[in-house]
């Protein structure tokens, strides 16, 4: 049975376990926020850019870019797989893994070849051992634009060489604070269709476009594939400090449980040790 002194020693280690894991709630919380106000911003931007480029794909067929056209051969695909650089999240990482695997088991038999990306250092770490990974990114702790077009011109500089022909993104949707979803995007090659989809709208009155299609489309191809992109980060992001603020706040429940036993279980060996001492001076008084 272990001493009164090592129960509370114990009592003392999950109390500072817990102070940690309270700390780290609070952190997870108040990113939470930010991320949230961030993807929240987004989301609108994203819909009417979708929409815009789904209509002119669609009415303006003879305006073309080298990211709209599917190429005829269907080699290699790339997957682009986002997780976080930090654990302590439930199984956030793991549900983006098994989803990873499930695309390239449904979606791998149409290809050649499969590679993977990485962003953030879990999904690299889970890759690196099983499947070829081209290009990792880690250190991404507060998300920018600027990584988004990082990564959208890795991918577009591949598919315009002809060194993939399909690119898909895996990440983690931020449905709410206690819910996220294991989502996956077609990025490469863009659809018109697709877009429209997404947006769930489109722009029914006639419109005229300066100077032309095909200069409008230079410029919003690029944007869209950057901000698909952007968006995925954002909902993964916001997703990661959520999952992680819901298993800190789960953490903390269970060591306020294991400080109430482990305070009973001191209390009980205390008690015990005073009757024991108690029933040895009884004794020793009878005996003289």
């Amino acid at each position: 049975m272990p001493s009164l002194k090592d129960i509370k020693r114990r009592i003392g280690t999950v109390e500072n376990t817990q102070q940690i894991t309270s700390a780290m709630r609070m952190v997870s919380a108040a990113k939470l926020r930010r991320a949230q106000n961030a993807i929240l911003a987004a989301r609108p931007y994203a819909q009417k850019m979708y929409a815009t480029l789904g209509e002119i794909g669609r009415r303006q067929t003879d305006a073309e870019h080298p990211l709209l056209q599917a190429h005829e051969s269907q080699t290699v695909l790339e997957v682009v797989v986002v997780s976080s650089d930090r654990g302590l999240c439930g199984a956030f990482n793991a549900n983006a893994m098994k989803m990873a695997e499930r695309v390239i088991a449904e979606r791998g038999p149409a290809f050649d070849k499969i590679v993977i990306s990485t962003v953030g250092r879990k999904s690299a770490e889970y890759f690196r051992k099983r499947r070829e990974v081209v290009r990792s990114w880690t250190g991404l702790a507060n998300i920018g634009f600027a990584d988004a077009v990082e990564i959208a011109t890795h991918l577009s500089d591949r598919y315009q060489a002809g060194e993939i022909d399909h690119a898909v993104i895996i990440y983690n949707e931020f449905v709410s604070a206690m819910t996220q979803r294991s989502s996956f995007d077609q990025l490469l090659p863009l659809s018109a269709e697709d877009q429209i989809a997404e947006a769930g709208e489109a722009t029914a009155m006639p419109f005229e476009i300066e100077p032309d299609a095909t200069a409008l489309l230079n410029v919003l191809v690029p944007q869209a594939l950057e901000f698909s992109i952007y968006r995925a980060l954002l909902e993964n992001q916001a997703g990661e400090h959520a999952a992680r603020m819901t298993a800190m706040e789960s953490a903390t429940r269970n060591t306020e449980d294991l400080i109430k036993s482990l305070t009973l279980k001191y209390n009980r060996a205390r008690q015990a040790a005073i009757t024991k001492e108690l029933v040895e001076i009884v004794s020793g008084a009878e005996a003289l």
